[in-house]
């Protein structure tokens, strides 16, 4: 019955530990994807064109088409769409404090389509 016990209460502790690191990923990929929104809205601020952007998204997609053994797939993906979208020549060419009054001005998550 104690064996038992401790058995359960092992499998238990991994199943946190699992959940735990679950969490950890789930947050990292959230605060990603909050940057990419962001980086979008100051690009829609700027009018960036469809085109532009669906070159963006295609570049983003062909270099991310083979999985990089040992990451997650998901997350590397929102970070290469992340750095292709702030190597836009578009963001490059405004002031900073530009970008950064109009983000201040409006709700930075909010994007209409």
């Amino acid at each position: 019955e104690l064996q038992h016990k401790v058995e359960e209460t092992e499998l238990l502790k991994m199943e946190l530990q699992m959940l735990e690191t679950e969490r950890v990923r789930l947050s990292l990929v959230e605060e990603k994807l909050m940057d990419v929104l962001q980086l979008l809205q100051q690009l829609r601020d700027l009018n960036i064109s469809k085109r532009a952007l669906g070159k963006i998204l295609l570049n983003t997609l062909e270099s991310c088409r083979d999985p990089q053994p040992g990451k997650a797939h998901l997350f590397e993906v929102l970070d290469t769409l992340y750095h292709e979208l702030a190597a836009c020549e578009l963001l490059q060419s405004q002031p900073l404090e530009k970008v950064q009054s109009r983000q201040s001005l409006s709700n930075p998550l909010v994007i209409s389509c």
